[in-house]
């Protein structure tokens, strides 16, 4: 049983042969679908080019918005009231013109010998301010002036030719500011001389000098404002920056339009609470410090007490210095910087001391080229950072080395060594806290794993960060990367 085309539903997918129409139909969708896929393409090309050549800064992108469709608009309504307008003027100063010459030939030749021709010209002269002059028995010249003809004096063409039937050429006029015209008549020459500036309104130029200078008077205002509504988005910013470093900045106060109060007072809340979660996390640590010491100490003195021999007693107190510096170190590491205030540190002059003092302790340590400057930091937060680096290095090297470098941007202190270093896949587990490596070189021998922590710890408070490089000594370089921007509020 055969079902009709109506019935089958597989009958509107094939074509008369029988054969399916899919083919077809995709060739269709595929050149549907063509303008939209060259639209999408231009806009991904057209995209990353607006965001190369797009400014970056809030201030610059709100102008660009305000200028854009001002400069727009201004050039529409250039083209289309003075350019139009311009013309129309022109045409209309144009056809006035060739009125009045067609006034003058039309009383000379209907007048003729009856009136005098001085008397007949001198009253058109007065009543459309052209010099005219008949010459008797003259002709048009067989070539014409070479003139370069623009606006004016094209639209003057156009009206003679629809005003008067006879014949005519612009000639080279007597003065800079004339138009000279030559008409051949019957009987002569009549020659018409007119002011260029009749061909031209006085009002175009005045009105593009007023919108040009309103459009500027505008624009000053905008970037006034505009700057007055950026300023309290960079003052948060600012603060925000500060914040991040450790740095309190107390004159700091919600200004500018809602929304920035809305995020300023946001970000006030949120400082507060970090605040008072610091403060309670020191005072906790403080507490915890102090339960924790004691027992220590009470252990230190029983061993004394206890009249052990001194081969006894002394791994016995070897474990309790271990306990207490596992005890500092793990404080360290949860107290962070809390509490210290900043100041302004001479890079140099503190690279040097930690310098004297690991050489001090017998490590092989010199100080490499190191360019002077002062940084805004934590004083004693920034020392252990150092000091912590300078330390592992010297405990898995032979030769060690300091230097600093600095640009604009950053300055970098660089701690060399020529180690065994450490493999560059597991060189952020290095950073992990309480973590030890398994290779040779472990960055926190003899301590429990806080010590680069800590140091990364510190710099991240500082705006900054500690990275792992291949050290040109042969070992591990750690770089300490800190901002070089301005000083802070209040120092300098």
């Amino acid at each position: 049983m055969s079902l009709s085309p109506a019935e089958d539903p597989q009958a509107g997918a094939r074509s008369e042969g029988g054969r399916p129409a899919g083919p077809g139909l995709k060739r269709w969708i595929r050149r549907l679908a063509a303008p939209w896929r060259t639209y999408m393409a231009w806009r991904r090309h057209s995209g990353g080019l607006l965001r190369q050549v797009a400014p970056r800064g809030l201030l610059a992108r709100s102008l660009l918005i305000v200028i854009m469709p001002v400069l727009l608009m201004q050039t529409i309504v250039t083209y289309v009231f003075v350019e139009r307008h311009t013309d129309t003027v022109t045409r209309r100063l144009a056809s006035s013109i060739a009125g009045n010459i067609a006034l003058a030939i039309d009383l000379h030749e209907r007048l003729g010998e009856a009136v005098a021709f001085e008397e007949v010209m001198g009253v058109v002269q007065a009543k459309s301010s052209l010099a005219i002059r008949f010459l008797p028995a003259a002709s048009l010249p067989e070539t014409p002036a070479a003139m370069g003809l623009f606006g004016g004096e094209r639209t003057l063409r156009r009206e003679l030719r629809y005003r008067i039937d006879q014949p005519f050429q612009f000639s080279d006029p007597p003065g800079p500011e004339d138009i000279e015209i030559l008409v051949q008549l019957s009987d002569g020459l009549l020659v018409v001389v007119a002011d260029r500036d009749r061909l031209f309104p006085s009002t175009g130029p005045l009105v593009l000098i007023w919108i040009i200078g309103a459009t500027a008077v505008l624009l000053a205002v905008a970037i006034l404002f505009l700057r007055n509504q950026i300023r309290p988005i960079l003052r948060l910013a600012r603060a925000a920056e500060h914040f991040g470093r450790g740095v309190d900045v107390p004159d700091f106060k919600p200004t500018g339009a809602r929304e920035v109060r809305m995020a300023a007072r946001s970000f006030l809340d949120m400082k507060d609470r970090l605040q008072r979660h610091i403060q309670q996390r020191t005072e906790m640590l403080a507490g915890v410090s102090h339960d924790l010491r004691t027992p220590l100490t009470r252990m230190r003195l029983e061993l004394e007490l206890a009249g052990l021999r001194p081969e006894d007693l002394e791994p016995l107190k070897a474990e309790i210095r271990q306990m207490e510096e596992m005890l500092q170190a793990y404080l360290a590491f949860a107290r962070g910087q809390a509490g210290e205030p900043t100041g302004l540190v001479e890079l140099d002059g503190l690279l040097a001391e930690v310098v004297a003092a690991t050489v001090r302790e017998g490590h092989a340590v010199e100080m490499g080229p190191a360019a002077p400057g002062r940084l805004t930091a934590r004083p004693g937060a920034l020392r252990r950072c150092i000091t912590n680096l300078v330390r592992n290095a010297a405990g898995h090297a032979d030769h060690v080395r300091v230097s600093l470098t600095r640009d604009r941007e950053m300055v970098r202190i660089l701690v060399d060594d020529d180690g065994p270093g450490i493999p560059e896949a597991r060189r952020e587990e290095a950073f992990r806290p309480f973590h030890r490596l398994d290779e040779g070189r472990n960055l926190d021998t003899g301590g429990v794993g806080l010590g680069l922590a800590i140091a990364r710890d510190i710099a991240r408070g500082h705006g900054g960060d500690v990275v792992l490089e291949d050290s040109p000594l042969g070992g591990l370089r750690a770089v300490i990367e800190l901002p070089a921007g301005p000083p802070l509020p209040g120092h300098g």
